[in-house]
């Protein structure tokens, strides 16, 4: 018997230091969050993310890189999405503790689909 999965793309918006630590990971996974940020927020769509990208992470940091990734839709149901904003505004909130898992469940590899540099 074959079972099917669907998967559900994200995206996730990031600066250079985040870049390599996934990069070290070979492209599996999200590094551990820092004590500051109790959650892990991937966004629903790329807009989105290139929004974040472009209009945040390249003045913090001198560059921003917009990564897309697929895990199995049946496993993201206990994330509810939030709206942060307006229409494309849309994030899972992931709790810091649950990243781990979260990492185990990425299909694949997390891919950088564009990069913004000041």
């Amino acid at each position: 018997m074959v079972t099917s999965t669907t998967l559900t793309t994200l995206f996730r918006p990031v600066g250079p230091e985040e870049l390599a630590l996934i990069e070290q990971s070979g492209w599996k996974r999200f590094p551990p969050r820092l004590p500051e940020q109790p959650i892990f927020y991937p966004v629903t769509n790329e807009e989105y993310a290139i929004q974040i990208a472009r209009d945040w992470n390249v003045p913090a940091s001198g560059s921003g890189f917009v990564t897309r990734f697929s895990l199995p839709a049946v496993y993201l149901e206990k994330y509810e999405i939030q709206n942060v904003g307006g229409p494309i505004h849309n994030e899972l909130w992931v709790p810091a503790e649950d990243l781990e898992e979260f990492n185990d469940h990425i299909v694949g590899s997390i891919e950088v689909t564009k990069s913004f540099y000041a």
